[in-house]
Protein backbone atom coordinates (compact mmCIF):
# COMPACT_ATOMS: atom_id res chain seq x y z
CA UNK A 1 0.00 0.00 0.00
CA UNK A 2 2.78 2.09 0.51
CA UNK A 3 4.28 2.21 -2.77
CA UNK A 4 0.72 2.06 -4.07
CA UNK A 5 0.27 5.99 -2.95
CA UNK A 6 3.95 6.88 -4.08
CA UNK A 7 3.07 5.63 -7.22
CA UNK A 8 -0.30 7.14 -7.41
CA UNK A 9 0.77 10.58 -6.77
CA UNK A 10 3.46 10.15 -9.60
CA UNK A 11 0.92 8.95 -12.06
CA UNK A 12 -1.14 11.96 -11.17
CA UNK A 13 1.61 14.65 -10.90
CA UNK A 14 4.74 12.92 -12.35
CA UNK A 15 6.55 14.48 -9.57
CA UNK A 16 10.57 13.17 -10.19
CA UNK A 17 10.69 12.67 -6.71
CA UNK A 18 8.16 10.34 -6.88
CA UNK A 19 9.46 8.70 -9.97
CA UNK A 20 13.04 8.49 -7.59
CA UNK A 21 11.17 6.79 -4.42
CA UNK A 22 9.71 4.41 -7.15
CA UNK A 23 13.57 3.34 -8.72
CA UNK A 24 14.50 2.65 -5.11
CA UNK A 25 11.78 0.91 -4.11
CA UNK A 26 11.85 -1.05 -7.71
CA UNK A 27 15.71 -1.61 -6.62
CA UNK A 28 14.45 -3.51 -2.88
CA UNK A 29 11.97 -5.62 -5.05
CA UNK A 30 14.96 -6.41 -7.23
CA UNK A 31 17.45 -7.33 -4.27
CA UNK A 32 14.41 -9.37 -3.47
CA UNK A 33 14.25 -11.62 -6.16
CA UNK A 34 17.70 -12.14 -6.50
CA UNK A 35 17.96 -13.66 -2.85
CA UNK A 36 14.84 -15.78 -3.25
CA UNK A 37 14.76 -19.21 -1.96
CA UNK A 38 17.97 -18.46 -0.34
CA UNK A 39 18.84 -19.10 3.30
CA UNK A 40 17.88 -16.71 5.82
CA UNK A 41 21.67 -15.81 6.72
CA UNK A 42 21.82 -14.22 3.00
CA UNK A 43 18.86 -12.61 3.03
CA UNK A 44 19.48 -10.63 5.52
CA UNK A 45 22.87 -9.85 4.56
CA UNK A 46 21.66 -8.57 1.13
CA UNK A 47 18.76 -6.39 2.17
CA UNK A 48 18.97 -2.72 2.92
CA UNK A 49 16.37 -0.26 3.39
CA UNK A 50 18.25 2.64 4.99
CA UNK A 51 18.92 5.00 1.54
CA UNK A 52 15.13 4.75 1.28
CA UNK A 53 13.73 6.38 4.61
CA UNK A 54 16.76 8.74 4.31
CA UNK A 55 15.40 10.01 0.78
CA UNK A 56 11.59 10.04 1.53
CA UNK A 57 12.32 11.99 5.26
CA UNK A 58 14.92 14.50 3.28
CA UNK A 59 12.12 14.81 0.74
CA UNK A 60 9.21 15.45 2.75
CA UNK A 61 11.32 18.04 4.26
CA UNK A 62 11.30 19.86 1.39
CA UNK A 63 7.58 20.09 0.29
CA UNK A 64 4.64 21.23 1.21
CA UNK A 65 3.23 19.23 3.74
CA UNK A 66 -0.40 19.38 2.49
CA UNK A 67 0.42 17.66 -0.94
CA UNK A 68 -0.70 14.77 -1.56
CA UNK A 69 3.13 13.72 -2.02
CA UNK A 70 3.96 14.47 1.66
CA UNK A 71 0.70 12.15 2.96
CA UNK A 72 1.85 9.20 1.21
CA UNK A 73 5.64 9.53 2.47
CA UNK A 74 4.10 10.15 5.94
CA UNK A 75 1.54 7.35 5.35
CA UNK A 76 5.06 4.96 4.47
CA UNK A 77 7.38 6.47 7.32
CA UNK A 78 4.83 5.85 10.30
CA UNK A 79 4.35 2.07 9.67
CA UNK A 80 8.02 1.74 8.86
CA UNK A 81 8.82 -0.18 11.10
CA UNK A 82 6.27 -3.10 10.00
CA UNK A 83 7.49 -2.45 6.25
CA UNK A 84 10.53 -3.17 6.68
CA UNK A 85 10.36 -5.73 9.35
CA UNK A 86 11.79 -8.02 6.77
CA UNK A 87 14.99 -6.62 6.43
CA UNK A 88 16.21 -8.14 9.80
CA UNK A 89 14.33 -11.86 9.65
CA UNK A 90 14.96 -13.35 6.62
CA UNK A 91 12.46 -15.56 7.18
CA UNK A 92 9.67 -12.97 6.55
CA UNK A 93 9.32 -12.31 2.56
CA UNK A 94 9.30 -8.59 1.12
CA UNK A 95 5.35 -8.49 0.66
CA UNK A 96 2.29 -10.07 1.95
CA UNK A 97 0.99 -10.83 -1.64
CA UNK A 98 1.17 -15.10 -1.46
CA UNK A 99 -1.21 -14.86 1.71
CA UNK A 100 -3.42 -11.89 -0.30
CA UNK A 101 -3.41 -14.83 -3.49
CA UNK A 102 -4.04 -17.50 -1.30
CA UNK A 103 -7.09 -16.36 0.20
CA UNK A 104 -8.81 -14.03 -2.70
CA UNK A 105 -10.38 -17.40 -3.36
CA UNK A 106 -12.21 -17.19 -0.46
CA UNK A 107 -13.30 -13.44 -0.52
CA UNK A 108 -14.30 -13.85 -3.60
CA UNK A 109 -16.83 -16.82 -2.43
CA UNK A 110 -17.52 -15.15 0.18
CA UNK A 111 -19.32 -12.28 -2.06
CA UNK A 112 -20.64 -14.61 -4.28
CA UNK A 113 -22.34 -16.58 -1.96
CA UNK A 114 -24.50 -13.49 -0.92
CA UNK A 115 -25.97 -13.82 -4.04
CA UNK A 116 -27.62 -17.31 -3.94
CA UNK A 117 -30.84 -16.11 -4.84
CA UNK A 118 -32.89 -18.30 -2.15
CA UNK A 119 -31.91 -20.51 0.90
CA UNK A 120 -32.50 -23.45 -2.11
CA UNK A 121 -29.72 -21.86 -4.64
CA UNK A 122 -27.64 -21.66 -1.59
CA UNK A 123 -27.80 -24.96 -0.69
CA UNK A 124 -27.12 -26.07 -4.42
CA UNK A 125 -24.51 -24.04 -4.43
CA UNK A 126 -22.89 -25.04 -1.47
CA UNK A 127 -23.47 -28.75 -2.69
CA UNK A 128 -21.47 -27.73 -5.67
CA UNK A 129 -18.90 -26.30 -4.06
CA UNK A 130 -17.93 -29.67 -2.07
CA UNK A 131 -17.96 -31.66 -5.31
Amino acid sequence: HARRKIYDVHIETKSPAAAEALEMIARLFAVEAGVKGRPPAERVAARQEAELRAFLDATLAKISGKSDFAKAIRYATSRWTALTRYVDDGRLEMTNNAAERAIRPLTLGRKNYLFAGSDEGGRRAAIMYTL
